[in-house]
C-alpha cells in the first residue's frame, strides 16, 4: 500500500471526534488536511474549533487549512473547495464525516431537527462529493468515503428513529450511485461505519439511550479510513465496510488497544446487526 505523504484530504466536520481522527492519522504519514466545519470559535461545552484542529495537525506531521462553512450552503462549499484546491494543488481524497443526529421518533422530531439532519447528512454528503469531483477526477488514486452504515434496509431500524436513519442511509445510498456512475473513471466511493458505539460528544446526545454503552476510541476508525485511502480506487468501489472488518482484512489483531474502558463488552453501534461476522477475541454485549 501507498502512504499518504502529499496527499490533500478534504474532511468535513474535521474539528473534533472522527474527523478529527482521521486527520491527525493522515497527518503522521505527511498529508494535507483541509479541515472544512463550521467550529471556527470555542463554544461552551464543545471541545475544538477548526483552529485548534490546524494546531494538532501540524503537531502531528501535516500540512493544514483550516475553512469555516456550513456545508448546507452549496456556495460555501464550491468556495471552500476552490480555497483547497489553490492551497494544495488538488484534491485527492473526500471524507464525508460531518453529521447531525437526533434519535427521536416521529412525533419527536420536528421540521426543523428533521430538515437539519437531512441538509446536513445526505445533502451534504452529495454536494461536498459533487464539488470535490473535478478535481478528484485528475488525482492518480481519488477516494471518497462517507461515514455512513451498510444500507440494510432492516425495518427495525427505520422504526426507531425513522428521520435520522433515512439521512444517513441517504450518504449511504449516494456513494453507492456515486460507485457505480464514476466507476469508469476510476474514482472509489464507500461508506464507513464503526461496528461498536464511538466514544465522542455525539454518543453523549443519544440521552438515556447512552446509558451503559461501552465504546471504542475515534482512532480506530481513522485507521480503517486510512487504510481504505490506500487502496487501488479502481478495485475498492461500492463497498460498505465496518471498521474492525476493515483491520482484520489488513492483518491488524489487537482491538484491545481501542477501547474506551478495557475488558468489558462492547455496545454495537446504530445499524450493525447482531448476527454480522465479528472479528475473533472481540465481545460483544
Amino acid at each position: 500500500m501507498a502512504d499518504l505523504c502529499g496527499k490533500t484530504l478534504f474532511i468535513t466536520g474535521a474539528s473534533r471526534g472522527i474527523g478529527l481522527a482521521i486527520a491527525l492519522r493522515a497527518a503522521r504519514e505527511g498529508a494535507n488536511i483541509v479541515i472544512a466545519a463550521k467550529s471556527s470559535v470555542p463554544r461552551p461545552g464543545i471541545s475544538g474549533t477548526i483552529f485548534t484542529a490546524a494546531d494538532a495537525i501540524e503537531r502531528a506531521g501535516g500540512k493544514a487549512l483550516p475553512i469555516a462553512v456550513d456545508i448546507r450552503d452549496g456556495d460555501a462549499i464550491d468556495a471552500a473547495v476552490e480555497k483547497a484546491v489553490a492551497h494544495f494543488g488538488g484534491v485527492d481524497i473526500c471524507v464525508n464525516n460531518a453529521s447531525a443526529i437526533n434519535l427521536g421518533g416521529t412525533l419527536a422530531v420536528n421540521a426543523k431537527s428533521h430538515d437539519l439532519m437531512h441538509q446536513i447528512n445526505a445533502r451534504g454528503t452529495y454536494l461536498v462529493s459533487r464539488a470535490c469531483l473535478p478535481h478528484l477526477l485528475r488525482s492518480a488514486n481519488p477516494h471518497v468515503l462517507a461515514l455512513s452504515p451498510p444500507p440494510h434496509m432492516r425495518p427495525h431500524w427505520f422504526g426507531r428513529f425513522p428521520a435520522y436513519a433515512l439521512s444517513k442511509f441517504g450518504m449511504s445510498i449516494y456513494m453507492m450511485a456515486m460507485a457505480e456512475e464514476f466507476r469508469a473513471q476510476g474514482v472509489a466511493f464507500n461508506g464507513l461505519w464503526p461496528r461498536t458505539a464511538i466514544a465522542t460528544a455525539a454518543l453523549g446526545m443519544g440521552g438515556e439511550q447512552s446509558a451503559g454503552i461501552v465504546a471504542r476510541r475515534p482512532e480506530i476508525m481513522a485507521e480503517a479510513a486510512c487504510t481504505i485511502f490506500k487502496r487501488d480506487a479502481r478495485a475498492c468501489t461500492g463497498r460498505f465496510f465496518l471498521d474492525d472488518e476493515v483491520l482484520w482484512e489488513a492483518g491488524h489483531r489487537d482491538f484491545d488497544a481501542y477501547q474506551d474502558v478495557p475488558g468489558m463488552p462492547l455496545t454495537l453501534d446504530l445499524f450493525v446487526d447482531r448476527d454480522a461476522w465479528t472479528p475473533p477475541g472481540v465481545a460483544i454485549a
